[in-house]
Order: structure tokens, then sequence, then C-alpha cells
């Protein structure tokens, strides 16, 4: 078949629930036997979000082939069984940078270098780049419709239509129709004026999806219809879920997917949504009830911050038929109160990753309250390393033990600067990056968990676990059940006479899924359960 393309744009706000949408989309015709693939274009210049803040961004996202991309491609990952790469987000800045790079060689032969066609075409190239021997790909185009950054790919979407043919291509907006409770009314204005912008620009969406507190009664959607000039069944209601895994369900019963295939003239068979009914109704009535989770972090005011770590937490919840509370603890309000009356309610205790030696200190102590009180301990990239050194200062009475991240003539730097890494100057694309192996050591936590003793997990570091303390910190009870046997680089690191103590240095995270719960996320709330008991 060949391939058709679904364009996702968006009006009136940003963080409208584009990417969920799309992910959404995806599933749907995942469970109908399609083959889909999904794209974030992002009009930002910056080349990928590898270097901006997560309080600014949110996270970001690793793919196998070592990626860094906005964290909707998370989402993505999450709903559909799609295997993103490189291709599957790029950025203002990266299209410029080919262009200018083409211009360097003498690809134009001579000739200016413009927006239209130059900017639009390398844009177009990479859309179907992406989507070779796919059924569907779905293309979500980042921010709203009116944004000056925006243009080129909106013109580059226009131009897929002529392209491609028709019955190929589809776009789909996402707009909101916001309840204003002083009135008691819910305004369509905002979703026309978006609509129009699109219109002037060229692109008439054929399917809107709308935003909103509540369903849409009939009389707002035919409205919504005459005056967007589109049919009253391609109207969507998208409202506020009580569970971001219910959204497909939701969308499917307004008959989203069916108006899709039926205006992309594909066949196809009935939606199998079985797997996800069944994952709505562990969210909602949990067999076996609730387990607190405290994440110790620094970023623990933004829940974007930590999407992916967030979503595969509630993955270990499901696969143990129980619903996890988060509790997002200040690793800085650790260190000026301590740690009593903050973790006692914590079944179990997460350290995430991240950057900077802010809070760090904080984490060894929520790390130390953790290893001494036997409470179940996940460690992640960062978590990992301060649970080395929390180990290392407390047990191994190696007082200076630290990180040379945080200070580079500490006398026992646990952690250190990656060999490849030396010398790096130039921050956007040059950590350890993507999917390497490990062999796990029999008798381990992390075996029994995988089932496996070879593993492939994603990374995004710039530092890791000194070797030279290998046989101080083994000697104390430190195990090291996870190696990198190519580069002999610690990846797992456990406590022997512990109920569950485990650091990672890789982001498993990045590979959970609601219908695929990751296996150390998955053991981890198995522990936090039998804690609670």
């Amino acid at each position: 078949m060949k391939t058709k393309f679904i364009f996702v744009t968006g009006g009136v706000v940003s963080s409208i629930g584009k990417g969920l949408a799309a992910a959404s989309l995806g599933a749907l015709l995942e469970a109908r036997g399609l083959r889909v693939t999904l794209q974030k274009l992002d009009p930002y210049i910056n080349v990928d979000p590898g270097t901006m803040s997560p309080f600014q961004h949110g996270e970001v996202f690793v793919t196998d082939d070592g990626a860094e991309t906005d964290l909707d491609l998370g989402h993505y990952e999450r709903y559909t069984s799609a295997k993103l790469s490189k291709k599957s987000n790029f950025t203002t800045g990266q299209v410029y940078f080919s262009v200018i790079e083409k211009e360097r060689r003498g690809d134009y032969l001579g000739g200016t270098v413009q927006v239209i066609p130059h900017i639009t075409d390398e844009i177009k190239h990479k859309i179907l780049e992406n989507a070779k021997g796919h059924d569907v790909a779905i293309v979500e185009v980042g921010g709203t419709v009116g944004d000056i950054e925006s243009l080129p790919f909106l013109e580059a979407i226009r131009q897929f239509k002529a392209d491609r043919g028709p019955g190929n291509v589809l776009y789909l907006h996402v707009t909101l129709v916001p309840y204003i409770r002083t009135a008691g009314e819910l305004k369509s204005k905002p979703t026309q004026h978006s609509v129009k912008e699109l219109r002037e620009i060229g692109i008439q969406p054929d399917i809107l999806i709308c935003r909103c507190e509540q369903d849409l009664p009939k009389e707002v959607k035919s409205k919504i219809a005459l005056f967007c000039n589109v049919e009253d069944k391609t109207v969507i209601t998208s409202a506020d879920a009580d569970h971001i895994y219910a959204v497909p369900l939701a969308l499917n019963l307004e008959g989203l997917d069916e108006q899709v295939v039926d205006k992309l003239n594909i066949w196809t068979k009935a939606p199998d949504l079985t797997p996800w009914q069944e994952v709505v109704a562990t969210l909602r009535n949990p067999p076996n009830g609730e387990v607190r989770i405290a994440v110790v972090g620094k970023y623990v005011n933004l829940a974007d911050s930590y999407k992916s770590l967030n979503e595969a937490l509630t993955h270990g919840g499901l696969a143990n038929d129980c619903r996890v509370h988060l509790d997002f603890v200040d690793a800085e309000r650790i260190e000026q109160e301590g740690v009593d009356g903050v973790l006692d309610a914590a079944d179990g205790i997460l350290v995430p990753g991240g950057f900077g030696e802010r809070g760090t200190e904080g984490k060894i102590k929520a790390i130390e309250f953790a290893r001494t009180r036997k409470v179940p301990f996940f460690g992640i990239c960062l978590g990992m390393q301060m649970a080395v050194v929390e180990f290392g200062r407390n047990v191994c009475n190696l007082s200076d033990a630290w990180s040379s991240e945080f200070k580079a003539d500490c006398a026992n730097p646990l952690i250190h600067l990656m060999q490849e890494q030396q010398g790096v100057v130039r921050k956007g694309g040059t950590m350890r990056l993507g999917a390497y192996p490990c062999t796990l050591a029999k008798g381990t936590v992390a075996l029994k968990a995988y089932g496996s003793t070879d593993i492939f997990e994603r990374h995004r570091h710039r530092y890791e676990f000194n070797n030279a303390y290998r046989e101080v910190l083994t000697a104390n009870g430190l195990v090291l059940s996870g190696i990198f046997k190519e580069g002999d680089l610690v990846e797992v690191v456990e406590i022997a006479d512990h109920p569950w103590f485990l650091g990672c240095q890789f982001h498993p995270e990045f590979k959970s899924k609601p219908l695929n719960p990751h296996p150390l996320f998955r053991a981890f709330i198995a522990a936090a359960l039998q804690n609670r008991k």
C-alpha cells in the first residue's frame, strides 16, 4: 500500500495535547493491523533539545540510535510498537544546517537558496525518508498555527497534498474549546480563528480534535463544523480524561479512527482494543491497591521533566495490578530539613537522572535512608552514581568520596569522566547516547528481573563508575551486577543484604510501555508492594 500521511497541527495554545492525540491515533491504527510510524517536527532553531533545560522543555527522550529528541517521541513509542530513530524528530536548526551544507558544497549549482523551494523541499525529504516501509506516517508539527517559526513547516505540509495526490494526505487539527465558568458556556471562537489561520495559508483541516473539559453537545459540534468547513462527524471531542491511557478508547468512541481510514480510503480490520481496556480497568480499580513511591530529584515541580520515568512507574504498577502514587520530593528540601518525616510514608524510593551538583547531597541522604531502613531503592543514571558515592562514604569509610563532575580534585573520585569524553568541548550530541549491550551476573536482582543475561538499554551520560574503586567497593558488599564488556564499564550495582536495592547507569524508563512494562520497574514496584504489606 502506498504510504498515507496524517499531519497533526495545533491551534490557540501550546501543550494542548497534540502529542497524545498523535500517539493515540497511532495506537488505534495499529489495533486495526496497520504499520505505523510517527514523527515530530520542531520549529525551534536548536539542532536538538539535548542542550535545553528540562525546566523549559521537559525531558530529553533518547532513541536506540542515540538521538536526543522531543519528549513527544516517548508518547509515540509508549502507545505504539514503532521503533523511532534520528529520522523521527527534526528541527528548524537541522533543516537549515542541512541546506546550508548543501549550498556550501555547490549542490544548488549557483542558484539563490530560498525558503521556498529549498527549505520546504528539505522538510518534505525528511518526512518521506522517515515514512518508508510503513502504511501510515503520522507527522506532528510542533508549536501552534500563527507562530512565525512554524510557517516553513506548514507550507511544506501544504505542498504535500498536491505532491502525493488525492486520498493520500489528511490534515488533523487539534484545537481548544474553552469552558467559561462564569458564563456557563463553551466557546468555539478560538477554534474558528485557528482554523481560519490554517485556511489562509492553504490548509483545510479534514478532522478537528477539540480539547475541552467536558463532552461537546451536538449543537456546538454542528456550529464548529459549519464555521470551519468540515462535516459534523469529523468534529471529535477530546474531553479531559482520568488517565492518559484512556485517550485512545475515548477517541475511538468518537469515531476518530473510522473517519481517518474512511478519508484515506484504507481497508482494515476492526480495531482490537482489549489490551487498552484492560490497562484502563486496572488503573481505575487496581486489585492490589496503591503503593507510594518517593521520587527524590531537583525537577520535581515540573512533571514533564520526568515524563518517561513517571509513566514507567505507572507501568510497573500495571504489571503488579496496583496504582502507583508518586510523591515528588525536592532533594534540596532534604538537604535543609533532613529525611525525618519526609520519606517515612514511602514504600519505595527512586532517585532519577539529572545534571549538576544542586540537590545531590539531599539525594545521598535519601539513598542512605533507603539502604539503612531496608526500603526498596531504584537509582537511575545520576541516581546510581550517588548510590555508589553514598556506599563509598558510609560503608567503605571513604570520607572524600565524590564525583569528579562536582569536584575535580576530590581525593576519591568514585565517579569520573569517561575516557572518550576527555577533551570534548561541544555540548550537543556528544554524550554517550543510545542503546548499548550489558551482561548481567548470575544470582542478581537484575538477572531475576530481566530473565536474560544479555540486555540492551539506552544511555545519556558523560560520567561513569571509576574502575579503580572496584576492589574496595565489592569487598564491602557492593555487587557489580551488570557490565558493558567491550568497554569494561559498570552498568548495574546492587547491595546483596537488602530486599531490593539497584542502581543502573542507563535509562530503562525510555523502553517501558503500558502494554509491556519494563522488567526493572515491574520488579521495583513488586518490591515496594511487598514492603507496603
